[in-house]
């Protein structure tokens, strides 16, 4: 297993250790380095010099090269250094911040062995990223490419959204989500509609679904759907309808008019309903009854008026909420819908049923407490994160079972560096699956920092479907409680 201790984390994401080279640096802007003229004369005096973060020497410098523009958002070892117009979550400010008044503090401060930015520059530098980090002309980076592909990570802990370029796998964009900035509204999942122009997030703790752009990611609205502890939702083939679950006791389901953004109404007296998937046609529903031994499905060709049935998952069963149930966290079509995958977190399996018959087909049994899918339809594999698997090594625990869709069988399990894997997004063009740890426990991974919303910060790994093994070296740290992963793929 590839990990090191928190030092050696520390060394490699960032800073690692420049070479100790004192030359004098000339106080004046590289004309050559594409950075405005006031960050130029900071970065290519102070932190590009001989010796430290130059493309000579990144190897020994977190793999950070900050000779020029373009080289300091090809990002590091750990992934990327700024994050354009989010100076509280850019590396690059945290390294060179000394005023814990002002932020997070990482050491050792920034210039190595050097004395540490005034609090002219360093208010320069954290200006600079505010407004975009535009380079000298302006431009910013991951900007003006409206079909690009990108995968979304819900950080739930601190109402954040991570945004992903799919090309260079670089977190490129923190998204503020939430309706209430006094109080943490927990996105928890993100789904991005169908014709891949929006997403939409919605909260465990608020009373709104939020709509966002996929081409640019600004906020486009919100539909009011009253209180509820939201956990996901479907969306029709089209576009046009949602249906968001409210995962309660006495739950319920929020029909949502996407074409004009308007709540219509609730279906109610559902038990703990909480995954969700729709056909195509956006005529069946499926939902899971997560304490249960069942699932709902729901006729909504017409919305207004459904119909409500209970699939057991145990055949000649009555559906019941009483222990020993399997508990199915979630429900999957196949791409040709004709089968469906629950996920059941209590008796470690995923149930594959005949999707026009509702009929058991197999049981396949996978690691502990097995929650999200994801389906490859290019290479025939359903990926399962289980998230409490027991681990052979230390600061491990959880997995990722992938299932041969021809056989039903699991072909290859991983674990290597997973801490509570949670969402999943399979990006089927780049071929390569996104993993998004939790890593809430103490016993996990030390998170580099502490997030500047308090709680513990998770990480992303990526699945090499060629290899399927992770990619080498790959793990992203991102915001408190990464929970859900979504994919644009125009």
């Amino acid at each position: 297993m590839r990990r090191s201790v928190v030092a050696v984390i520390v060394v490699l994401f960032f800073i690692s250790s420049c070479i100790d080279d004192k030359a004098p640096a000339v106080s004046q802007a590289d004309p050559n380095s594409n950075f405005p003229p006031d960050v130029s004369v900071i970065i290519n005096n102070k932190c590009a010099v001989q010796g430290c973060h130059t493309v000579n020497a990144k190897a020994a410098s977190g793999g950070v090269a900050m000779e020029t523009w373009d080289e300091l958002f090809n990002g590091g070892n750990g992934g990327a250094v700024v994050i354009p117009y989010r100076p509280d979550q850019s590396w690059v400010v945290y390294y060179t911040n000394t005023d814990t008044s002002k932020g997070v503090v990482l050491t050792p401060t920034m210039p190595y062995l050097q004395e540490p930015l005034s609090s002219t520059e360093w208010q320069t530098l954290y200006n600079w990223i505010s407004n975009g980090a535009p380079d000298i002309n302006g431009n910013i980076a991951f900007s003006g490419i409206p079909a690009r592909k990108k995968f979304y990570v819900s950080n739930e802990g601190c109402d954040l959204v991570s945004v992903f370029d799919a090309d260079t796998k670089l977190c490129m964009r923190y998204i503020d989500v939430g309706q209430d900035p006094g109080s943490i509204n927990v996105p928890h999942q993100i789904k991005v509609s169908p014709d891949q122009n929006y997403w939409y997030a919605v909260f465990v703790n608020g009373t709104v679904i939020q709509k966002f752009s996929a081409t640019d990611d600004s906020y486009l609205g919100s539909i009011n759907i009253g209180a509820g502890n939201w956990n996901t939702m479907a969306i029709s083939g089209d576009g046009t309808k949602a249906f968001a679950v409210d995962w309660s006791d006495a739950g319920k389901i929020a029909y949502i008019d996407l074409a004009n953004m308007q709540f219509i109404r609730y279906y109610e007296g559902l038990a703990y309903p909480h995954g969700s998937w729709i056909n195509k046609a956006g005529t069946t529903l499926y939902v899971t009854s997560q304490s249960g031994n069942y699932i709902y499905k729901l006729d909504v060709s017409d919305p207004n008026f459904p119909s409500i049935e209970q699939v057991v998952l145990k055949p000649g069963q009555s559906p019941n909420n009483i222990a020993g149930t399997l508990d199915p966290h979630e429900v999957m079509l196949s791409a040709d819908e004709s089968k469906y995958f629950v996920t059941c977190q209590a008796s470690n399996e995923v149930r594959v049923f005949d999707a026009a018959t509702d009929t058991l087909m197999k049981i396949i049994p996978v690691g502990q407490y097995p929650l999200e899918m994801g389906i490859s339809v290019k290479n025939n594999l359903l990926f399962v994160t289980c998230e409490y698997t027991p681990c052979d090594e230390p600061k491990c625990e959880g997995s990722v079972d992938i299932i041969d869709l021809s056989t039903l069988q699991v072909v290859k399990e991983l674990q290597d560096g997973l801490y509570e894997p949670h969402g999943i997004g399979v990006m089927d063009d780049e071929g390569y699956v996104v993993i998004a740890s939790r890593n809430l426990d103490i016993n996990g991974p030390a998170p580099h920092h502490v997030s500047n919303c308090g709680g513990r910060n998770g990480f992303v790994k990526i699945i090499d479907m060629s290899t399927l093994d992770f990619i080498p070296d790959y793990r992203t740290e991102v915001s408190v409680d990464p929970y859900s992963v979504a994919v644009r793929q125009p």
